[in-house]
């Protein structure tokens, strides 16, 4: 093979690291791409290693220094039971992004949020699949019953399924994968049903590939970008609702340090002059969204570039 034949080969089949680098080279191009993953990769980072970062236990109390302002001994100041508000911050990220609390003792790795959301992209995208290639009765029955679902206000569907299974960790995750599942679906069908029609699809029928086949091996891939950039962006909506959920007392159960009930019981002493307990969980839900935002913005903007 001539070094011609050999540099045409490497263009149409590039390996994988050339793949991670024109990656890589996408991500970096975009400033607000890069400045959401620093923000993302810092509360990432920060919960990781949240027991070599803090003293303290998130449980952890102390009834002489109850919300107390920032201090050499507590940057962040306490809450009312003068638990520590910078330990409580790193634990609550913990619980979001990285592990997910299965009964008192086990814990699986990815946080509530990113389970959530990869569950509901599982369904959703199944189901967007089937009814975007198979269309016909499949494809109506399957879509007035999401379009039921989405003409529920967010919120009130949230609180409707947790008021049904309860509150827990895995509750929340459920809740997250359902009220997601209808907006995944519909972006994926809309792709499927533009995918469907190219050349290579029709290629695959004739060779004879099976339905299964041509809706995750052909159609699937080629479909991946804007999900991928989809789930981002989902999982910023994920993590808010989690704080809504815990500001309505439906969120992780005490004392877990759920940053949504730590500003719904901070609130209460914003007036009082001790505005810490509510300040810096809010900040914290804020940050984590926006970046993750960016993140996903600036990904989208790099792509669109280069299609």
């Amino acid at each position: 093979m001539t070094a011609i034949e050999q540099s045409m080969q490497s263009a149409s089949h590039p390996s994988r690291w050339q793949r991670i680098r024109g990656g890589l080279s996408v991500l970096f191009a975009s400033k607000v791409a890069v400045i959401g993953l620093m923000i993302v990769l810092f509360w990432v980072l920060v919960a990781i290693f949240a027991p070599l970062l803090t003293p303290y236990t998130p449980t952890a109390q102390d009834a002489t220094a109850q919300n107390s302002a920032p201090s050499a001994a507590h940057i962040l100041g306490t809450d009312d039971l003068g638990r520590d508000i910078w330990s409580r911050l790193l634990y609550g990220a913990r619980v979001v992004l990285v592990m997910l609390p299965i009964g008192e003792h086990f814990w699986l790795p990815l946080g509530v949020a990113i389970w959530g959301v990869l569950l509901g992209m599982i369904i959703g995208t199944t189901l967007g699949l089937f009814g975007g290639y198979l269309g016909g009765w499949r494809d109506e029955s399957v879509m007035r019953v999401l379009d039921a679902m989405m003409a529920f206000p967010v919120i009130l569907l949230y609180m409707i399924i947790i008021a049904a299974v309860g509150s827990s960790a895995t509750n929340v995750v459920l809740a997250i994968a359902i009220v997601g599942t209808p907006g995944i679906a519909r972006l994926v069908r809309s792709l499927t049903l533009d995918i469907r029609t190219r050349d290579y699809i029709r290629a695959a029928e004739i060779r004879g590939e099976s339905k299964l086949h041509i809706m995750f091996i052909e159609i699937l891939p080629n479909a991946r970008g804007p999900i991928i950039i989809d789930a981002m962006l989902r999982v910023g909506y994920a993590i808010f609702a989690m704080g809504t959920l815990g500001f309505l007392g439906l969120g992780l159960p005490p004392p877990s340090p759920d940053w949504g009930s730590m500003v719904s019981s901070g609130r209460r002493y914003i007036l009082a002059g001790s505005p810490w307990a509510a300040l810096w969980p809010s900040l914290a839900i804020a940050t984590l969204v926006v970046g993750l935002n960016l993140f996903a913005d600036g990904l989208r903007e790099e792509s669109t570039r280069y299609q």
